[in-house]
């Protein structure tokens, strides 16, 4: 099934093209892209300064608050992210706004066309047309998302950036970037450029070493966190400091402890550069103004809301790999009032380490509800469930999120906190039948 719909028939007839040209057997390489690129007279090559954030969790939420530290400022800001929730149109926003239906069907018409018959990978194609939007259209700043990995990524056929950083690192996609921590740390800092300021978080001193030995070849910059700058939460503030000063923030809007690291590193990033002036001010409002759905979001109101009993709160998240599982338990935690039962509702794709993400939550999750992820290949709900069971948690399917929500509330005694989470695509589905999608 293609990874993208939309309700025009226009532009879903064009994202079934784009992925009817994904090649049947995927190999890492840049040639296909760089081809189509070179027929599209070479946008990469004229994009606006450029933001590279790379990371096994995270980067959503970085690119979240490097736009809006910088719009806070007055920057007109382009960025690209994957995986979209709810429309494919999420992942390209131009100058602040999500790419309406209209241009974009110009776009793939253009990159599909000059593409021809090729196989492509559907990420690829639709690189291009982000970076042929990007190109086309005047912005001071282009914050861009890896897709998977990064020296091999499609995003990676960029000659420069302005700043790269790496998040949060974690074990996923082993069939592709390797099956140790290390082997993803030598992936992600892939994106490392000559001269261009990397900017990483805290990681384990052998997970650095490996990033500063690939940084070290390319010749980039290598600015780490607990060297060359470091951030702090005590007070109630996010205490920053690096060699050009101190900053006291407010804290991201973003939920979780977790988001305090995606913001010290968006701020350690654009201190890294001088193309782009930032305000103290402009850093202030970025850290209140930014906004990433599907990360520990909560829906006070709509539909999915209601099915529970007057009380409950509702809460979705996107996690999918053994990091964001630890993360997100210990986000959730204090979320919960006294006495408080927290059920989660999961779907999890196949190819994920379902147990790994699981596992944070034994012990402090009353029950787990294992459902289907619609139109993806998932873990069989009843399997979910075997292995919530046999980590000590009661643990049931269900045949879809509503009907697991309408269940929670039969089986509630007192109002639960509802997590839905395990994979972006569940929690799209969530956001869509509340009628939550992105803007």
């Amino acid at each position: 099934m293609p990874p993208a719909r939309s309700d025009n028939p226009a532009l879903d007839a064009l994202l079934k093209k784009a992925y009817d040209l994904h090649p049947t057997e995927i190999d890492l390489t840049l040639g296909r892209l760089e081809r189509l690129l070179d027929r599209l007279g070479n946008p990469h090559h004229r994009l606006p300064p450029v933001f590279h954030v790379a990371g096994t969790n995270g980067k959503g939420s970085t690119c979240a608050l490097l736009r809006a530290c910088l719009e806070a400022h007055g920057h007109r800001v382009h960025v690209y992210t994957s995986p979209h929730l709810v429309r494919f149109n999420e992942r390209i926003r131009l100058a602040g706004q999500l790419v309406a239906d209209d241009a974009l069907i110009v776009l793939l018409k253009d990159v599909i066309g000059r593409n021809g018959e090729a196989p492509i990978t559907f990420f690829e194609l639709t690189t291009a047309a982000a970076f042929l939007a990007y190109a086309t259209i005047p912005a001071d700043a282009c914050i861009i998302e890896v897709g998977m990995g990064g020296r091999m990524d499609a995003t990676n056929v960029m000659p420069d950036v302005l700043v790269s950083g790496i998040t949060q690192l974690g074990l996923d996609h082993q069939q592709w970037l390797g099956p140790t921590i290390l082997d993803i740390a030598r992936e992600k800092a892939g994106i490392a450029k000559r001269g261009v300021p990397l900017v990483t978080g805290r990681h384990p001193a052998a997970v650095t070493a490996r990033i500063a030995e690939v940084a070290g070849l390319a010749g980039a910059r290598l600015a780490i966190r607990g060297q060359d700058w470091d951030a702090a939460l005590y007070e109630g503030q996010l205490h920053y400091r690096d060699d050009a000063g101190r900053m006291a923030l407010p804290l991201p809007r973003l939920t979780g402890l977790h988001q305090h690291d995606n913001a010290a590193l968006a701020v350690a990033m654009l201190r890294a550069q001088t193309a782009l002036p930032i305000k103290d001010a402009a850093f202030k409002a970025g850290m209140g103004w930014a906004e990433w759905p599907a990360r520990l979001q909560r829906l006070d109101t709509g539909p999915l809301p209601d099915l529970l009993p007057a009380g409950s709160s509702l809460w979705v998240d996107g996690g999918h790999n053994p990091a964001a599982g630890k993360a997100l338990a210990e986000a959730v935690r204090p979320l919960l009032q006294p006495g408080q039962r927290l059920v989660v509702v999961a779907g999890m794709l196949a190819a994920k380490d379902a147990e790994g993400f699981i596992k944070p939550f034994a012990g402090m999750a009353s029950a787990l509800y294992a459902v289907p992820v619609p139109g993806h290949a998932a873990h069989d709900p009843s399997w979910l469930a075997a292995s919530a069971s046999a980590m000590g948690m009661a643990a049931v399917t269900a045949p879809d999120l509503r009907l697991a929500l309408k269940a929670i509330a039969r089986n509630s005694e007192t109002p639960p906190l509802v997590l839905v989470t395990g994979s972006l695509h569940l929690a799209g589905r969530a956001l869509a039948l509340n009628g939550q999608a992105p803007v």
